[in-house]
């Protein structure tokens, strides 16, 4: 995987398979657990259901429809490569809406009617959400609010969940419009936004989890050597004074990502067993080697 990964032809495979299969994901929890016991979500795939519900025209095609435009602002502003990830994620969308509900029909296959009606939202504003948190951590998108959402982010620091959070209330709202539809659907159409919002910010946000590692130890300077030298992350050495003690005190200061987080720890036990260690879950942490501040 490593060796794939280092090639740039490898790496782009990877990337188009992972989107690939996050879509998929996505298009198959709507077409199981929300569109047949008419919960009515967010974003353009909302949109597509009230449309579906109204008219019988499939989401496939009225999805590939709205989207279209949408193209020509992700070339303009996100760029040629954004531009042809959204092309790539919008026809797979509406050829996997397609292929779901009008050519096997899983919903038959699956039904999703033997769970209550609370399971189903929770279920596939969950799953769909990880399908799209795969698709966006790939570079990835499948149009709609994506678009709008990731457009923004690139200029400001709001999470994409926050974002497509607020334009879906109005999507959701208007699904009291069509005949059969009532409070309660539109409720658990509610109860499916905010889980999606927060599960594609735990799948997006999880990789980029940042930690700050305090270390109190006699061997900080042999600690901070390992770190830098065999993990490559930097270190600082802070002036402290222990009131207990009455003795100054260096300590050892380390931001590092998630993936980074275990070996720092182990390296810290392999020297000083001792150690008094404190590790915190950082809101964000901006500059080289991290995330860069936007706007």
């Amino acid at each position: 995987m490593n060796i794939i990964m280092k090639n740039k032809t490898g790496k782009a495979i990877w990337q188009y398979l992972m989107i690939t299969f996050g879509i998929l994901l996505y298009t198959f929890s709507w077409s199981v657990f929300l569109i047949p016991q008419k919960i009515i979500a967010g974003g353009v795939a909302g949109a597509t259901a009230i449309i579906y519900f109204a008219t019988d025209i499939p989401m496939g095609i009225s999805n590939f429809a709205i989207n279209a435009v949408l193209v020509v602002i992700a070339f303009k502003i996100m760029g040629k490569k954004f531009a042809l990830n959204t092309l790539f994620g919008i026809a797979l969308t509406s050829v996997a809406f397609l292929f779901w509900q009008q050519i096997i029909h899983i919903e038959k296959i699956i039904p999703a009617g033997n769970f209550e009606l609370f399971m189903n939202a929770i279920i596939g504003a969950g799953v769909s959400a990880i399908g799209i948190g795969i698709a966006f951590n790939n570079g990835g998108n499948t149009g709609g609010t994506d678009i709008v959402a990731l457009i923004v982010n690139k200029y400001r620091n709001i999470s994409p969940g926050r974002i497509i959070l607020s334009i879906d209330v109005f999507i959701i709202l208007s699904a009291i419009l069509l005949p059969g539809m009532g409070i309660e659907n539109i409720i658990y159409g509610y109860v499916v936004m905010f889980v999606f919002a927060y599960v594609l910010d735990m799948t997006i946000e999880g990789n980029k989890q940042t930690y700050q590692i305090t270390v109190f130890s006699q061997h900080n300077e042999q600690i901070a050597d390992a770190i830098l030298n065999k993990v490559g992350r930097g270190v600082t050495l802070l002036n402290g004074f222990g009131w207990y003690s009455r003795k100054e005190q260096k300590v050892l200061l380390v931001l590092a990502q998630k993936h980074d987080r275990v070996a720092i720890l182990k390296l810290i036990k392999s020297i000083d067993p001792a150690a008094f260690i404190s590790v915190a879950k950082t809101q964000g942490v901006y500059g080289k080697n991290f995330e860069q501040l936007k706007g």
